[in-house]
């Protein structure tokens, strides 16, 4: 029975924000400082050292936008192309894409600028013979892609990418088979048309909720596009903002992770990872909105325990960072 496994290869929003050389300088002396005063003696453990240190004084939660790479058997599905893709293409290219005989499936979610930024430089667009599958059900995106590569903001015009490149239009809420996975549309809270997929093989599921307001979360007004977050083992969920500034930013598209966790504990949802991180918020900023996350979902277990009408589901949760693995 092959697992569904989900790969992350960018997780920030908006803009890519890679780490200023300033900071990164600064987290390495704070790092070899920090070993070197807890072994005055000598012969620790490097590695073990490192691995106690939180992410946020580290490697951090990294800079690329919204890609995530969902395989199960010889089947592979790419979630939008972010700049992360652009490191996945790489990869992609020791395979079969690097002699042309490659096939890629990537579905978007909608195409704001750091969803399709890294296309770009998707090596295997370019390289004669692969095949590019292209899923939306929005019905644009020929001319979004005619658009992007195109004079003057690109050198390389659509029709000499060298690959042949297919659109297929997905019908809301109507599921299809995708290299051996049933994926499924669902309407997301977003000022432009974005849609969330749910992914389903041998029992798993996975839902793919990024760029979402959550203006609607009781399930009436979820209504039709509830079964997203129902009976779901694993969701990726908007976290761009605190709580507090999604009251600030009303109609800009994004979420807190408290409103991703009050579905998750109703719905019952297994494990919840938090992506879209804010281009402006540095790695200790999102470290901090995820401690308050942390007590937000404690005191809302804690009312449950207080209130025995309420009925809450505990989840496994935290902030994702670049390069997260999962299997399901």
């Amino acid at each position: 029975m092959n697992a569904l496994n989900i790969k992350l290869w960018g997780v920030r929003g908006s803009f890519p924000a890679p780490l200023p050389s300033a900071q990164l300088d600064k987290r390495l002396h704070d790092t070899l400082t920090g070993f070197l005063e807890s072994n005055p003696e000598g012969g620790a453990d490097v590695q073990k050292y490192f691995n106690s240190l939180p992410r946020h004084a580290h490697t951090g939660f990294g800079g690329n936008t919204t890609c995530v790479e969902l395989t199960s058997g010889n089947g592979r599905i790419i979630i939008d192309g972010g700049s992360g893709i652009r490191s996945l293409g790489y990869e992609l290219m020791a395979g079969p894409c690097g002699k042309g005989q490659g096939e890629v499936h990537i579905i978007f979610t909608h195409v704001h600028w750091d969803h399709i930024i890294g296309l770009l430089f998707f090596t295997p667009i370019f390289i004669p013979g692969n095949k590019i599958h292209i899923y939306s059900v929005e019905s644009d995106l020929k001319e979004v892609f005619e658009t992007l590569f195109k004079k003057p903001f690109f050198p390389v015009p659509l029709a000499q990418l060298g690959s042949i490149i297919r659109y297929h239009h997905l019908e809301p809420r109507k599921p299809v088979q995708i290299q051996g996975i049933q994926v499924t549309p669902y309407l997301l809270d977003h000022p432009d048309p974005c849609w969330g997929y749910k992914f389903e093989k041998n029992g798993k599921t996975y839902s793919h909720c990024v760029d979402t307001e959550c203006t609607r979360v009781t399930r009436a007004e979820l209504g039709a596009d509830l079964p997203l977050y129902q009976n779901v083992d694993l969701m990726l969920f908007d976290a761009q903002y605190t709580l507090m500034e999604t009251i600030e930013r009303v109609n800009w598209g994004h979420a807190a992770a408290s409103l991703g966790l009050d579905i998750a504990m109703r719905e019952g949802i297994g494990k919840v990872l938090f992506v879209h991180h804010d281009p402006a918020s540095s790695d200790e900023k999102i470290a901090a909105a995820e401690a308050q996350a942390r007590r937000y979902y404690k005191s809302q277990m804690n009312v449950q325990r207080r209130d025995s009408g309420v009925h809450l589901k505990e989840v496994d949760w935290s902030f994702a960072y670049e390069g997260m693995q999962l299997s399901l």
